[in-house]
């Protein structure tokens, strides 16, 4: 009984609330600017919509900052997940997300409850590292068909599938306008952290919402002709009906298990380096693998009976949680609840953003997802562990994202165990 009260909110997940919740709401409602585009781009690079990407944020991010074992994670619609929904969506449709999320979602729980984090805890850095620059680099190939403004072309091969936009793109135009909108706000995104600084503003304005105000206000007062993200409905309150719409059971089954440990994965290596930031040491206030794993679950389940997409916990947005000075959960209740105010007042407004800024949003994240600096870090430790980065990455990229991981763990170990044997006999 105790195993399953540990995975349970309680009072001492608001320790601190009466002192903090000043820092708390501030730290919230920076997180929410940033992830507002975010959420947008993600449900439109999946195929879902940015509606989709909107009720991820909301629903996911609230249950998770609820019932989730981390007192700093941002939960929401992430890049790894877009990577394997895309073809999902493009294969089986929309209406698919919501039993595949459901399935999904029962998936994590049950590995919360039989306390199978601290297995998933056990991928080796390498891997993680490998992991997160393959996302990185499928991230910024999913963005041809919107940077490009061309329609999506079908297919599993992320490479493959770039190729081919390009040069589709190629032979039936190329649209400058798009491009244009893409080089903006990739340039506002990079540059103004760098003027800010100089200037030495003590007021702190998301690098990329304002690349999106930006690029938005240039495209509407010179009238340029480039796709928007659309009306969006006032309300985003509706329960699903869940439809299989033609998906094997087979199909099904393996496509929600990859969804699930994707999820666990991705979750639990954000909580650990939510933790590692803010320099959380106290086993008692460390975050909580195996609840976790439930929130996330539930979330998931949530999020995909309100017509969203399965999520995950979210590294660049906990990031700027944390730097934010969030001091409790409740910065994460507050950026969904900014979330859900933003859609219901300012429907209009994001109906026109231009869906190229949101390419370029996620161009420039996928470059800091990247970290290049910190790549060449990487890569000068060890030969075992540079060289499992790097086919790591590969086999994301060119494979799939949890053969990567399965990959990546087994050579790490395998090469690992022979260089000991080596060791030993000499």
């Amino acid at each position: 009984m105790s195993r399953i009260v540990s995975l349970l909110p309680r009072r001492s997940d608001y320790s601190g609330i009466s002192k903090n919740w000043r820092i708390d709401l501030i730290a919230g409602i920076t997180v929410g600017i940033v992830a507002l585009p975010l959420a947008l781009a993600f449900g439109i690079t999946t195929g879902a919509g940015a509606k989709a990407g909107l009720i991820t944020a909301v629903f996911a991010g609230l249950v998770a900052a609820i019932f989730g074992g981390s007192n700093y994670q941002v939960s929401g619609p992430t890049g790894a997940m877009t990577v394997v929904l895309v073809p999902i969506v493009s294969k089986y449709g929309i209406k698919s997300l919501a039993p595949l999320g459901i399935i999904a979602g029962a998936i994590v729980i049950f590995m919360g409850i039989t306390h199978a984090g601290a297995v998933i805890n056990r991928v080796p850095w390498p891997v993680m590292e490998g992991f997160t620059l393959g996302i990185a680099l499928v991230i910024a190939l999913q963005q041809l068909p919107t940077a490009l403004a061309t329609d999506s072309i079908k297919g599993r091969g992320t490479v493959g599938t770039a190729i081919k936009t390009v040069s589709g793109s190629l032979k039936d135009g190329i649209s400058w306008s798009a491009l244009g909108v893409v080089t903006l706000t990739l340039f506002v995104k990079f540059s103004y952290p760098k003027l800010a600084h100089r200037l030495k503003l003590r007021f702190h304005i998301p690098a990329s919402f304002l690349a999106i105000v930006v690029s938005t206000l240039i495209v509407m007062t010179c009238s340029i002709q480039t796709p928007r993200v659309g009306q969006l409905p006032n309300g985003i309150f509706s329960l699903h009906s869940i439809t299989f719409n033609g998906i094997g059971l087979s199909d099904l089954l393996i496509a929600a298990i990859e969804i699930a440990l994707l999820a666990a994965i991705e979750s639990l290596l954000s909580a650990r380096v939510a933790d590692q930031m803010a320099h959380i040491h106290e086993p008692e206030f460390r975050y909580q693998a195996n609840r976790e794993l439930v929130g996330q679950g539930l979330a998931s389940i949530v999020s995909s009976l309100a017509g969203g997409m399965p999520a995950t916990g979210a590294i660049a947005r906990t990031s700027v949680n944390i730097r934010s000075g969030a001091k409790s959960r409740l910065a994460a209740i507050v950026h969904a609840i900014f979330l859900l105010v933003m859609v219901l007042a300012l429907s209009s407004v994001i109906s026109k953003i231009p869906t190229a800024a949101l390419a370029g949003v996620l161009l420039g994240t996928s470059y800091r997802i990247a970290s290049p600096a910190n790549l060449k870090e990487y890569l000068r430790t060890t030969k075992l562990d540079a060289s499992i980065l790097l086919f790591t990455a590969a086999i994301v990229l060119f494979v799939d994202l949890i053969w990567g991981i399965a990959i990546g763990t087994a050579c790490y170990f395998i090469f690992k165990k022979l260089g000991a044997n080596k060791l030993s006999r000499q």
